[in-house]
């Protein structure tokens, strides 16, 4: 019977179905399942349906095209960045260090700690992308937001976000050094950190330098230049993708070791979010600082990532399969990160 009513009821009233989808919308973003995830799994069903069309080769150029959207992204960041701003977050220097070293030292050590008890897991291109996650700098939007959410530091959140994306040019392709050097031949780290200067870096200064002049622009339409990003985010995932359904590399995985890995991913997460929280405590912290570090240090960048994982990874067919842990594990920090901060937010709300 309830069967029978709820079809009735949605193919007879358009309304009724369209509640419902409405409903369902609101219920997944308020967990932090947004359309993107979506989209993001969308062009990966995509690719696996008909990869020739992303692949290097494709009259379409798919692949070029996003790497020069890529600096486009970076500009426009570094034109929303104030020199101001960035000089007036100085004064928090231990809650910044806290941070930066659970984002470029605590992440690392945790799986160069799992690497040497895993050796054969992590000699897979499955670990290597378990690594590339511990290597990445911190994200910037969903940091400042939970940050925003939980009533923390902003201002404090703005600059390590901010900082963090910099120093990652630099200190990403140093740690994914110590693993490609044994896995990729001829992996030059001076070039390497070289094309991300220009492709990113240099992009991010111009736009810095520009910010007086065009930041009102920027932030005006914020929201398109976020669409913007998003699709070039996609269609970086939706090449990668194409190249690694190409290449057989996705033939031999199964749904339980998609599931495992991303237990591993949620339990990665946790965990740094959990020291985090015990180091900030033990330092006393107020609570506004303390959410800012247990939010930005334990965030990591699928901005930066699919960014860096062009560069990183000149093997297109191997970046689709090294970015999965990373997928799983920002959209894990999505759904449980916003729940934490909700809660934290709404606890603070209803002391005052």
């Amino acid at each position: 019977m309830a069967a029978q009513f709820f079809c009735s009821h949605f193919y007879l009233n358009p309304n009724f179905a369209l509640l419902m989808i409405k409903r369902l919308v609101d219920t997944l973003s308020k967990i932090g399942l947004g359309p993107f995830f979506f989209l993001m799994i969308g062009v990966i069903f995509l690719a696996w349906l008909y990869p020739p069309v992303g692949i290097e080769e494709s009259p379409l150029h798919l692949p070029a095209i996003a790497g020069y959207g890529v600096s486009v992204i970076f500009f426009f960041y570094g034109a929303k960045l104030s020199p101001e701003s960035l000089l007036s977050g100085l004064s928090k220097w231990r809650l910044h260090l806290v941070v930066q070293l659970s984002t470029f030292v605590l992440f690392p050590l945790i799986i160069i700690t799992l690497r040497l008890i895993f050796k054969d897991y992590f000699s897979t291109n499955i670990g290597l992308g378990i690594f590339y996650v511990a290597a990445l700098p911190s994200t910037v939007s969903s940091s400042i937001v939970m940050v925003s959410i939980a009533r923390g530091n902003i201002a404090a959140a703005i600059f390590n976000a901010s900082i963090s994306s910099i120093l990652g040019i630099f200190i990403t392709p140093l740690l994914m050094s110590t693993a490609l050097g044994k896995t990729q031949e001829g992996f030059d780290i001076g070039h390497t950190i070289l094309l991300l200067c220009l492709q990113v870096l240099l992009p991010v200064i111009i736009g810095l330098f520009l910010h007086h002049k065009i930041g009102d622009w920027v932030s005006r339409y914020k929201t398109t230049l976020g669409k913007f990003d998003q699709f070039i985010i996609l269609l970086i995932v939706y090449t990668s993708f194409c190249e690694s359904f190409s290449g057989h590399m996705f033939d031999h995985f199964t749904i339980s070791e998609i599931v495992v890995l991303g237990a591993m991913m949620l339990t990665l997460f946790l965990v740094v979010f959990i020291l985090m929280n015990q180091l900030s405590i033990w330092m006393k912290f107020k609570r506004e600082d303390r959410i800012t570090v247990i939010f930005c240090g334990s965030k990591k960048s699928l901005v930066q990532g699919a960014v860096m994982g062009k560069v990183l990874f000149p093997d297109q067919a191997v970046l689709g399969v090294v970015l999965l842990p990373l997928m799983l594990y920002h959209a894990l920090q999505l759904m449980v990160g916003s729940t934490i901060a909700k809660a934290m937010g709404k606890k603070e709300k209803d002391v005052v």
